[in-house]
């Protein structure tokens, strides 16, 4: 049997990206041809941050690229989620059903197609399988308990939840408990992907997500990108929904930590360019003194927000490593004000994007103010990181109320930002007695992460499985 070839379908957002470059990497490491697709955008943000360019090309670990269907836009900037989510599924299958037959005849040598691992947001693969006989593997980058509750979004409208009434979204309205759900117990409407948070039936998103999980569950086979010991119930819950092949499999970073150093060490998956001086700057600061805020790769906040975040940070006296997107703020903004500068000067640094997962297990950072967007918790939970959340949007609703009420590692703030409790829950995180409770518990939750990445552990025999599965061996 000649080399196996996957090709990697990423869904064309960071958070996306991430997640799948790893599980290539590992893929490669175990003898795989890789063949990874970016779309042509994205594409060209890597080889401008230097995530990718000519010194990283690799024979058996190639970059492909696809048109996302829409105009491009001329800065480094995320692009709209849901234009995004409809445009691949209507613009990218003819271009890719012809990139993989162009593989398949492939003068430069490379093994025919044997596999094909897809983000579930890229769906459109899924045809392969039956098209061209290409085993079609499907990659959730999120978790197993995001995934149930996408799965009853029809049940939520079945139930009068759905559309809401109220386009307030009252606290009351989204404190309401569902007590129904297998799995899943103390569960509010606040807890579910923000996309249920619509009056129109009509909505896109809502709809869209509906729609596609049901393509999903009839997927032969899924990687979640989670622990099995972080959700045992959900993933009971999940034996009842779904009847195909599973594996959870992470963090995918700490599975790639046992990886011996090779070329491929210098491919990487950012699409802003990362500033490598702020692990210089953390090298100075006392052992867990500092605070890493970073709202991720779509977050956007107002600039009274941005300045509410600021004064909180700057009343906290503590060390903060600050992560300000270029597009990190809607509208139009003057930048930071003087007297935060010559404040929080010598104690804080502000850069536009990091290397995360070097930043997290840096000895002096202690605390991290997040998004709750996915990675970012699966990184943290992989380095003993207790969290203040601030969810945006999506599966970080979900990902924050079992950070905080399930896995006990962390505390939600007020989506409405203010100063004053930015500050007192830094503080807390950081000195208070409810900061060590919290950091005790995510030491404990990452010995279990990490063992599961261990030969033996939980993870790593998924992983074993998987490479059974995409060689053909295990059904």
């Amino acid at each position: 049997m000649g080399k196996p070839h996957a090709v990697c379908v990423p869904f064309p957002s960071q958070g996306h990206i991430n997640p799948m470059m790893q599980l290539a990497k590992l893929l490669h490491s175990r003898g795989f041809h890789i063949t990874f697709v970016n779309t042509e955008f994205n594409q060209r943000r890597l080889l401008r941050s230097g995530a990718v360019g000519p010194s990283t090309e690799l024979e058996d670990f190639r970059f492909e690229t696809i048109p996302d269907g829409l105009s491009s836009p001329d800065m480094d900037a995320t692009q709209n989620v849901i234009d995004l989510f409809v445009s691949t599924l209507e613009s990218c299958l003819a271009p890719f059903r012809q990139l993989v037959k162009r593989l398949n005849a492939d003068p430069l040598g490379a093994p025919p197609v044997t596999c094909i691992v897809s983000d579930a947001g890229m769906n459109f693969t899924s045809v392969m399988e039956e098209e061209m006989g290409i085993r079609v593997v499907v990659l959730w980058t999120m978790t197993a308990a995001s995934f149930l509750c996408f799965i009853h979004f029809e049940e939520l409208m079945k139930r009068g939840y759905v559309p809401f009434k109220d386009s307030c979204f009252t606290d009351g309205l989204l404190d309401t408990a569902i007590d129904w759900m297998p799995g899943m117990s103390n569960i509010r409407l606040r807890d579910f992907p923000s996309f249920i948070r619509t009056t129109d039936p009509d909505d896109v998103m809502f709809n869209y997500c509906m729609r596609q999980i049901k393509i999903i569950l009839e997927a032969p086979s899924i990687i979640i990108h989670s622990v099995h010991e972080l959700e045992p119930l959900i993933l009971d819950a999940f034996l009842e929904v779904y009847k195909g092949t599973w594996y959870t499999i992470g963090p995918f970073s700490e599975l790639c930590h046992s990886l011996p150093e090779t070329k491929l060490d210098s491919i990487k998956s950012n699409l802003w360019k990362e500033d490598h001086e702020c692990l210089e700057w953390l090298n100075k600061q006392v052992a867990l003194s500092v605070i890493y805020v970073n709202y991720g790769s779509i977050a956007v906040l107002t600039a009274d927000q941005l300045i509410e975040f600021a004064w909180g940070l700057a009343n906290s006296k503590c060390p903060f490593l600050w992560v300000v997107r270029p597009d990190l703020v809607t509208g139009s903004i003057g930048g930071l004000p003087d007297e935060f500068i010559e404040e929080t000067k010598g104690r804080g640094l502000i850069t536009t994007w990091v290397p995360q997962k070097q930043v997290l297990s840096h000895p002096s950072v202690k605390g991290f103010l997040t998004h709750c967007g996915w990675n970012s918790v699966i990184e943290s939970i992989g380095h003993g990181i207790p969290m203040l959340c601030w969810p945006f949007f999506a599966d970080q609703m979900t990902n924050c109320k079992f950070v905080c009420d399930i896995w006990g590692i962390g505390m939600e703030m007020c989506h409405e930002v203010k100063g004053s409790e930015v500050e007192n829950l830094v503080r807390e995180l950081m000195e208070g007695v409810e900061g060590k409770k919290l950091k005790k518990k995510a030491m404990e939750w990452m010995e279990i992460a990490v063992q599961a990445a261990q030969p033996g552990g939980s993870s790593h025999g998924h992983f074993e499985r998987l490479l059974k599965n995409l060689q053909g061996a295990e059904t």
